[in-house]
């Protein structure tokens, strides 16, 4: 479950933070959440380091500051100075963005999730990505205990076929846009955290990672519609109720 906490508070603290959200996220939970992965049975050196140094930016983190950080590093579009969105990476053709978008959404929807519509965002957002890593770790700690093999098969095969296709493809690159955007700041550091344990979990399922310098979509498909789905697809996850 170390794993999945590391996982947890990095999708929040990349999220648009807005409101009561940005407050809970100003606590202690970094440290409690990424010391739990800092002593994980699979964590390596480069774990601890990149962790201790974000922690540590925490005591000069402000709500004011949070936010003027996260404005000026994501913008209010898809391409802001530092891109969170899968699909704006790459050099593929004019459809290559919806047809990402929905493998994404496959990946939700076969383990029963769907996008939560008070989010705003969409299913290609590194947050969302890192919430569905979280529940994969869950789903994997549970059929640890619970001695389901099958159940875990399935869920490390989900892991590495999520992994390698998406997060693990275009994360280690928006990580190292935050660090070189943000160097020394809060989320310069959540950069290397992120890059650092990208790479673990690669590591750990066995494949590899993806690569540090990925280009963006060519620019003049900037006028094509992102998406072209309705507002459903535009949310963080949730469990249908």
């Amino acid at each position: 479950m170390a794993l999945s906490e590391a996982a947890r508070f990095l999708a929040a603290a990349v999220a648009q933070p807005l409101g009561c959200r940005v407050e809970t996220r100003l606590d202690t939970g970094a440290e409690t959440s990424l010391g739990a992965a800092r002593k994980s049975a699979c964590a390596t050196e480069e774990l601890p380091a990149s962790t201790s140094d974000w922690i540590r930016t925490l005591s000069a983190l402000t709500l004011d500051g949070w936010l003027s950080s996260h404005a000026r590093l994501f913008g209010h579009t898809a391409r802001g100075q530092v891109c969170p969105y899968e699909a704006e990476y790459g050099q593929e053709g004019l459809f290559a963005q919806p047809r990402q978008l929905a493998r994404i959404m496959g990946f939700y929807r076969a383990f029963g999730l769907e996008t939560a519509e008070v989010e705003r965002e969409r299913a290609d957002h590194v947050s969302c990505e890192l919430e569905f890593l979280d529940f994969l770790c869950r789903k994997e700690a549970i059929a640890l205990e619970a001695n389901d093999p099958e159940l875990l098969v399935e869920t490390q095969k989900a892991m590495r076929l999520f992994l390698k296709d998406h997060l693990g493809r275009f994360g280690p690159a928006f990580a190292r846009l935050l660090r070189e955007c943000d160097a020394g700041g809060f989320f310069g550091a959540l950069g290397d955290v992120l890059f650092d344990f990208l790479g673990l979990e690669c590591r750990r399922l066995g494949i590899p990672p993806g690569l540090a310098l990925l280009p963006l979509r060519p620019a003049e498909e900037e006028t094509v519609p992102m998406a072209c789905g309705d507002q459903s697809e535009l949310v963080q996850l949730n469990v249908p109720r």
